[in-house]
C-alpha cells in the first residue's frame, strides 16, 4: 500500500530526494508529466527516480509545490511565499492552476502596504535570479518607490517619468528610468524607510538605487547617500554577517560618490571621518578612496585628535598611521595653504603623536613620517613632539642607542622651551649627544653681541620664551659682552666710547628711558644665564654617571668620537 502511495523518487538539485505519488503531482504540472514521460522511455524509472535540476528554492520550492499538489490544488499563500509560488509555477508550467492565483495577487499589489511589498522583496533573496527573469522584481522595487513617496512628507520627492507613472499598478521601472529629487532634510517623518530597508540584502538594494538613477557616479542626492550610509553602518554591525563584504562594495562607492559631490556643504570633517571609518570596512575602489582622503585633507586642520585614532584591519599596529600619512600628504597639496592652518595641523600632529606613541607595534619609521611630515615652520615650539618621543621611549625599552638617536632627529632643538630642555637633559632615556646637542642649542639662543670696532649698528631680540622685546635706536648702541670666566660670568655694559655721539642725537629723556629698557633686557639675561648654568652643572653630573654605564655601548658606537665638555 505504502509503495503505491509512494511509487515516484524525485531527486532535487542533487540536494533531496522526495517519494511523492506521481499521479498526484503530475496532475497539476505538465512540464512534470512530459519529463516522466522521456524518462521512462531512456531508463527504468521505478529504480532510479528522476532528476531535476535548477528547481527555484530547491527543495523548500519543491515542498510548497507538493503540499498545493496534496491539497487538491489549495494553499494559504502569503507575501512571504507569494515570489516562490509563483516561480515554481512557471517554471513547471503550470499555466492552469497555480500561475492565474499567483498572478492575480501581483495585479492588486497596489492595495499591498509598504511592509508587505518590502517583506515579499525580501522573500526573493534565496530566487533572486528567477524571480528577476520573471519581472517580479522590477514590479516589487517600483511599487516599493511609490509606496516611499505616498507616504513621505512634502520635502521628499520621487520624480517618475511618465512613461513608468501609468495607473496601471503593474508598471514598472527600468533602471535608469526614475530621476531621484530629495531635500536635505533630515526629519523622522521623513525618512522613516531607513530603518525598514536595512533588511533587505545588499543586491536587492543596488537594483532599488539603479531604479531611482543614482547608482554609481550617477548619485547626486544627499538623501540617497545619508540612507547608504546608514544601510552600510547598520550591515556593519550586524552579529549575522550573511553576505560578504565585497558585496556591498557599489553600494560604498555610490555613498562616497554622493559625500564627495556634496563635499563641504554637507558634511562637517568629523562627520567626514565618520563616513571613512563606515565604508572602510567595505571593498571600496581606489577612485572612491581617493576621492574621500582628498576631500578631508583639505579640511583636516579642522579635526580633532579623536578623529584620526582610526583602527587599523591590519596586523601593523592598533592604529592606521598609514591613513594619517595619506590625509597630511592630500593637506599639504592644497594650494594656497597659510600659515595658520599648518600651525593648526601641526598642533593635532603633535597630540596624535601622543596618542600613537604607547603602541607597541608601531615601528619608528611610522613614527618619524608623521613627525617629519610639515616642515619646521608648522610649529612654534617642539614640546610636544619630545612628550611624544618620551612616551614611545618608555614604551619601547629596548631601542639600541642608534634608534633613539634616530628617533630624536624630528627635533628642532632650537624650538624647545627651557623646562623641555631642561627636562631632556636629565632624561635617562635620551642618548647623551642629543641631550648635548640640545644645549648647545639652547645656549646658542642667548643674544651675544660682538665688540662694534666697525662702528656697525646691531640690532637684536631678548627672547624670555615667548615675550620679545626689541632694543631701541640708542640701546642698539650699547654693546653687551658675555664672558665665560671660570665660575664668575658677569655682564659689562660699556659705551663711553659713543656717549658724545648719542648725546648729539637724542634727549635726554629718551636716553633715560632708553637706559631702562637696557637694564631691563640685561636682568632677564642674567636670568637666562644663570639658568643654563644651573643645567650645565646638573647635566656635568649626570653625564658622568651615564658615560660610566654606557661605556660598553659608546665603545662600539660607529661615531667613535668623545663627549663635548659641557661648560
Amino acid at each position: 500500500m505504502a509503495a503505491d502511495l509512494c511509487d515516484l523518487q524525485v531527486h532535487i538539485n542533487g540536494q533531496q530526494t522526495f517519494y511523492i505519488h506521481e499521479k498526484t503531482i503530475t496532475r497539476f504540472s505538465g512540464k512534470l508529466r512530459k519529463l516522466i514521460k522521456k524518462e521512462k522511455k531512456r531508463t527504468q524509472i521505478r529504480k532510479t527516480g528522476i532528476e531535476i535540476h535548477d528547481f527555484p528554492g530547491g527543495s523548500d520550492g519543491f515542498e510548497l509545490f507538493s503540499r498545493f499538489c496534496y491539497n487538491n490544488g489549495e494553499i494559504d499563500i502569503t507575501v512571504s511565499n507569494l515570489s516562490l509560488l509563483h516561480c515554481c509555477a512557471v517554471f513547471l508550467s503550470m499555466n492552469d492552476t497555480l500561475v492565474p492565483k499567483t498572478t492575480d495577487l501581483y495585479n492588486r499589489i497596489s492595495d499591498w502596504s509598504f511592509k508587505d511589498v518590502r517583506d515579499c522583496l525580501k522573500s526573493c533573496t534565496p530566487i533572486f535570479t528567477y524571480a528577476d527573469s520573471f519581472g517580479i522584481i522590477d514590479k516589487l522595487i517600483s511599487n516599493l518607490i511609490l509606496k516611499i513617496t505616498q507616504h513621505s512628507d512634502s520635502n521628499i520627492s520621487l520624480l517618475i517619468p511618465s512613461s513608468s507613472s501609468s495607473s496601471s499598478p503593474d508598471s514598472t521601472v527600468k533602471s535608469g528610468g526614475t530621476l531621484l529629487r530629495l531635500s536635505s532634510s533630515s526629519s523622522s517623518k521623513g525618512l522613516w524607510w531607513y530603518d525598514d530597508m536595512t533588511i533587505l540584502p545588499p543586491f536587492v538594494i543596488e537594483r532599488f538605487v539603479k531604479a531611482l538613477g543614482g547608482y554609481g557616479n550617477e548619485n547626486t542626492s544627499l538623501t540617497l547617500t545619508r540612507f547608504l550610509l546608514h544601510y552600510l553602518k547598520t550591515s556593519s554591525q550586524s552579529k549575522t554577517q550573511a553576505f560578504s563584504k565585497c558585496e556591498y562594495g557599489g553600494l560604498a562607492d555610490t555613498a562616497v560618490y554622493g559625500v564627495v559631490l556634496m563635499g563641504k556643504s554637507a558634511f562637517s570633517c568629523r562627520g567626514l571621518f565618520w563616513v571613512l571609518r563606515i565604508v572602510s570596512g567595505f571593498g571600496l575602489s581606489r577612485e572612491c578612496r581617493g576621492g574621500l582622503e582628498r576631500l578631508i585633507g583639505g579640511m583636516l586642520d579642522q579635526a580633532k585628535v579623536d578623529d584620526l585614532l582610526v583602527s587599523n584591519s591590519g596586523s601593523s599596529g592598533v592604529y592606521d598611521v598609514n591613513l594619517v600619512l595619506r590625509l597630511i600628504r592630500e593637506s599639504n597639496k592644497v594650494e594656497g595653504v597659510c600659515l595658520e592652518r599648518m600651525k593648526k595641523v601641526g598642533g593635532l600632529l603633535d597630540k596624535y603623536l601622543g596618542e600613537i606613541a604607547p603602541d607597541q607595534s608601531l615601528k619608528i619609521s611610522k613614527f618619524l613620517g608623521v613627525a617629519e611630515s610639515l616642515p619646521d615652520c608648522a610649529r612654534d615650539c617642539f614640546d610636544g613632539v619630545y612628550k611624544a618621543i618620551d612616551i614611545y621611549l618608555e614604551s619601547h625599552p629596548c631601542l639600541s642607542l642608534e634608534e633613539r638617536s634616530r628617533l630624536c632627529r624630528c627635533l628642532n632643538y632650537e624650538k624647545l622651551s627651557l623646562e623641555a630642555c631642561k627636562d631632556l637633559a636629565k632624561n635617562p632615556r635620551i642618548p647623551p649627544r642629543i641631550a648635548v646637542q640640545a644645549l648647545v642649542s639652547q645656549h646658542s639662543n642667548i643674544p651675544t653681541v660682538y665688540t662694534n670696532d666697525h662702528h656697525q649698528d646691531y640690532s637684536y631680540i631678548i627672547n624670555d620664551h615667548n615675550l620679545q622685546t626689541p632694543l631701541t635706536k640708542s640701546s642698539r648702541e650699547l654693546m653687551v659682552l658675555y664672558n665665560n670666566n671660570g665660575a664668575h660670568d658677569h655682564l659689562q655694559y660699556d659705551s663711553a666710547d659713543h656717549s658724545s655721539r648719542t648725546s648729539s642725537r637724542y634727549d635726554q629723556a629718551d636716553k633715560e628711558l632708553d637706559d631702562g629698557v637696557v637694564k631691563l633686557n640685561l636682568q632677564k639675561m642674567q636670568w637666562r644665564v644663570v639658568e643654563l648654568e644651573k643645567v650645565c652643572r646638573e647635566m656635568k653630573g649626570q653625564m658622568s654617571k651615564m658615560v660610566k654605564g654606557d661605556r660598553v655601548m659608546l665603545s662600539g658606537s660607529s661615531h667613535g668620537r668623545p663627549l663635548p665638555r659641557l661648560c
